[in-house]
């Protein structure tokens, strides 16, 4: 049944993490949307609660070494396994983070750029400006943590009304997963602080979602999507709107861009001692809730998927809700995927080969991975670790799919997950297990369950039972399942669980 089943050896659960927002903050009321939000302006998440897990399959070295031990001494340890979310003044790194841009060239953010980038980063890192950003808090809920290669990472503010979730799903090694936990989210409270958040909240609301490039985002049914108009009928509301959300994305892409020139400058400067750093990357998966709009930045194939009501799915008195896949999947076994490299490398037909990139990589888009972006990283493997005819790099890209979608009373919640979740279940069957699981366990944690459930029918396809499938060491169990990072994040400011585990 469900619920029964749990991961019995100790310690398998290396992320475990849960949070509710507060319900006596103050009086609240109805919204026209049919959410119960908070009167106060500043005071208006749209989330009740998440919970996070991750179990880990890959064996891996101790903290890394990477910007001369400045992340693995300074910033990761901390987020190791917590098992709740703790108070902490917003971005409490930024003084390591700026100390180290402004006085050595080989530490964190130290890549070259253009007089206005730098300037543009000096500025945002003042102290007068780090007040400034929506997402400079003066107090925000933090947790994290490492298993395997994945890093998962929740920070969010009640009182502002946004939460940030991200998973590094990191391969190859530990290390760029590493240095985007200790550097994402701070570069992107840089960005963020050009954005007046404040006299944007309503317009935030009165619209619905675009992708950067005016498009629409990749939505498997996007009956609750629209793009943003600018022609003159548009009202100033709906101007102001498309203004900021345009920013928001635009934030957060410059924001990855910056990480990733950071990184693969610091990856130059050490590859004489640690070649291995050329082939290490991340896959890239962020959601950001703000109000009632909800957006999500991937690379590679993580992926965001919501729970929604569809018209006319309320039967007998209950809900039977539909999975929207919010993200696009960038691998080589998507169409689109694999049409676009062989367009963008005409001239060399092996662009693709066994399935991968240049025979090496299976997603098309990744964070790191230097060695098929640029020749001089690929130079420093050697033997059979080289790429052969790197023709016309770079051949992963660093581009990514970017959507903002507005929630409505009929959404119910987002899964938020590594690609290993979904080498079990799909969109569907991951979907209907939460929705089962929180109705019939209302204080209990849905993403150790979709974890515990996967372990089962893990264990079913090797032909082990489960206490046997666990008690494989890390390392040897990624033959039967890779690392696995789950959030779940309930949506609406109705209380829908009375708690939210916080231990494994």
């Amino acid at each position: 049944m469900l619920g029964e089943t749990m991961i019995k050896p100790e310690g398998e659960l290396k992320v475990s993490f849960g949070y509710q927002c507060s319900s006596d903050r103050v009086d609240s009321c109805e919204a026209s949307s049919g959410y119960e939000i908070l009167p106060d302006l500043r005071r208006n998440s749209s989330f009740s609660c998440l919970s996070g897990a991750a179990l880990s399959a890959n064996a891996t070295l101790a903290n890394t070494n990477i910007c001369n031990g400045l992340i693995g001494e300074e910033i990761l340890p901390s987020w190791d396994s917590p098992n709740s979310f703790r108070k902490v003044p917003s971005s409490p790194r930024l003084d390591i983070l700026s100390s180290s841009l402004q006085s050595s060239m080989s530490n964190l953010s130290c890549s070259p750029s253009t007089p206005e980038s730098d300037s543009y980063l000096m500025k945002s890192m003042s102290p007068t400006s780090r007040g400034e950003g929506f997402l400079n808090s003066m107090e925000v809920q933090v947790a994290g943590g490492a298993a395997g290669e994945d890093r998962v990472q929740a920070v969010c503010s009640e009182e502002n009304g946004w939460l940030y979730c991200a998973i590094y799903d990191g391969f190859n090694g530990r290390d760029a997963a590493d240095f985007l936990a200790g550097t994402l989210y701070e570069t992107i409270v840089f960005y963020f602080n050009s954005l007046d958040w404040e006299s944007n909240q309503e317009s935030i609301n009165a619209s619905k979602g675009l992708n950067i490039d005016g498009s629409r985002p990749f939505i498997e049914d996007d009956s609750n999507i629209e793009n943003i108009s600018k022609d003159a009928s548009s009202t100033d509301v709906e101007m102001s709107t498309d203004s900021f959300r345009h920013g928001v994305l635009d934030s957060l892409q410059r924001a990855l861009s910056q990480a990733e020139n950071d990184f693969l400058y610091m990856v130059e400067q050490e590859m004489e001692d640690r070649p291995d750093l050329v082939s290490v990357g991340s896959c890239v998966l962020v959601v950001l809730l703000h109000g009632n709009d909800l957006y999500t930045l991937n690379l590679g194939d993580s992926r965001a998927v919501l729970a929604t009501l569809g018209d006319g799915d309320f039967m007998n008195g209950s809900e039977r809700l539909k999975a929207i896949q919010l993200t696009e999947s960038h691998t080589v076994d998507d169409e689109v995927e694999r049409t676009r490299v062989l367009c963008d490398h005409p001239d060399d037909p092996m662009s693709i080969v066994a399935g991968k990139v240049k025979g090496k990589l299976k997603v098309t888009r990744a964070f790191g991975v230097g060695y098929l972006k640029k020749k001089k990283l690929n130079d420093a493997l050697m033997g059979i670790l080289q790429v052969r005819n790197l023709i016309s790099p770079p051949y992963v890209s660093t581009q990514p799919s970017l959507s903002v979608r507005r929630i409505s009373k009929s959404d119910r919640f987002v899964i938020v997950a590594s690609d290993g979740l979904f080498d079990f279940f799909t969109n569907d069957e991951a979907v209907k297990l939460v929705h089962s699981y929180i109705l019939s366990n209302p204080s209990g944690d849905p993403s150790k369950f979709l974890l515990e459930q996967l372990v089962v029918k893990a264990a079913n396809c090797a032909g082990f039972s489960m206490e046997e499938l666990m008690n494989i060491p890390a390392g040897r169990r990624r033959k039967y399942h890779d690392d696995v990072t789950v959030i779940v994040v309930i949506l609406g400011t109705n209380q829908r669980t009375t708690k939210a585990s916080t231990c494994v």
